[in-house]
């Protein structure tokens, strides 16, 4: 597959952040997990993470009408190399207030990235050039979601978590180096800042645009329950590092097994989202039955439901986003990820309530996640709808 040099230049400060992000979220997760195995740690981490990254989203999209990607890649790097820091050095006896300062540039590191990647779709999305970078990112995602929890394991069973976090320097680094040269993407030169006609009304001015915002909040709230006790099931199944990251290895090739069907098989986008998600209401009812097997096969068959739900979900947003302006594109963005953060921090105020894996709360949330993953579907097919009666009305 032929790339241009800046494309091969934005693979490799793909490939480092991506190793980085893996790490963060199996073992910096179970980190905090062996210390009390307590639901409510991890929670706490995350939804501080959650608060930090949509603040550092917006923070990040404003920063775009000043400076370039390459700045805000550089903000990831110095907050990533932050948060190891904070983990090899500190230690108090609040852990509340522990998980606050460890959850923030963390936070900040996925903030900023996010808002580089969306002004960098914004940019590229369109072109010939850029689909080159799409599917190779695919194949290292997938790599590094095999590779990466195996390697990690191996490193802290020799070296311990400090050596581990010794070692993610030099990812930090390499993401830092590869800032240098990657194109300078920015919204400079845009005739009106990004913050200028941000209401709802002024952004969202279609129907199809419109139906994207329960779509969102519907999405955050059962991605959300996925992503938070995915690792939890993983980590009541074994505490052996080795084990939790053959078990991540499976869902990786369980993601790589639906995605080769879903390119073998010819089928509506429809069918394939509506397969998704009756595969992730499925992995939600299991935990009913929380047994190590069980727990095992709630993750396999919600990871295949992700990949169908990711593919699908966000093929079709990023189509109805794509028929407008370089600016409004940043704009929706912009509030399409503060709908999904929104969500997200609510389903993870409800889950600090979850004490285990049972009783009345923890089926309420099963319940929610359920009903949110139910409506993605329709949501999806009106806002597709709405986009193709408007084009029908443009070209006729």
């Amino acid at each position: 597959m032929q790339v241009s040099n800046h494309i091969k230049r934005l693979l490799l400060m793909n490939l480092s952040a991506t190793i980085i992000f893996n790490y963060i979220g199996i073992f910096v997760n179970l980190y905090v997990w062996e210390k009390s195995k307590s639901i409510f740690d991890v929670t706490w981490l995350n939804l501080i993470l959650f608060i930090s990254w949509s603040i550092a989203f917006a923070t990040g999209s404003r920063l775009l009408s000043r400076f370039s990607t390459r700045f805000l890649i550089r903000g990831t790097a110095i907050a990533g190399a932050l948060t190891f820091l904070l983990l090899m050095f500190l230690e108090l006896d609040n852990k509340v207030l522990w998980l606050t300062l460890l959850g923030l540039p963390i936070g900040v590191m996925w903030g900023f990235y996010a808002s580089a990647q969306n002004i960098t779709l914004t940019i590229y999305g369109r072109g010939k050039d850029f689909e080159g970078y799409f599917s190779v990112a695919s194949i290292i995602g997938q790599v590094v979601s095999i590779l990466n929890p195996i390697a990690f394991a191996l490193v802290i069973k020799w070296l311990g978590y400090s050596g581990s976090f010794l070692l993610m320097f030099l990812f930090v680094t390499a993401l830092l180096t590869v800032s240098f040269f990657i194109p300078e993407i920015s919204l400079s030169r845009e005739p009106e800042p990004l913050f200028h006609h941000m209401r709802f009304r002024q952004v969202f001015t279609s129907k199809a645009l419109r139906y994207m915002v329960p779509s969102c909040l519907a999405a955050g709230i059962f991605l959300q329950f996925q992503g938070l006790f995915a690792l939890i099931f993983t980590f009541s199944v074994s505490s052996d590092k080795l084990v939790i990251s053959l078990l991540n290895v499976m869902y990786a090739c369980s993601s790589i097994t639906a995605m080769i069907i879903y390119r073998r098989v010819q089928a509506k986008e429809g069918l394939w989202l509506t397969i998704g998600m009756a595969a992730i209401c499925i992995g939600f009812l299991i935990p009913l039955f929380p047994k190590a097997p069980l727990l095992v096969v709630s993750n396999i068959l919600t990871t295949v439901g992700m990949f169908y739900f990711g593919t699908v979900w966000n093929t079709r947003q990023f189509r109805i986003i794509c028929r407008h302006t370089v600016m409004e594109q940043a704009r929706i963005l912009l509030w399409r990820e503060w709908f999904l953060n929104l969500s997200r921090i609510t389903m993870l105020v409800l889950i600090l309530f979850v004490k285990e894996l049972r009783g009345p709360t923890f089926i309420a949330l099963i319940g929610l996640a359920i009903v949110s993953a139910m409506l993605i579907p329709y949501f999806s097919a009106k806002s597709t709808e709405a986009m193709e009666e408007a084009m029908a009305q443009e070209n006729g």
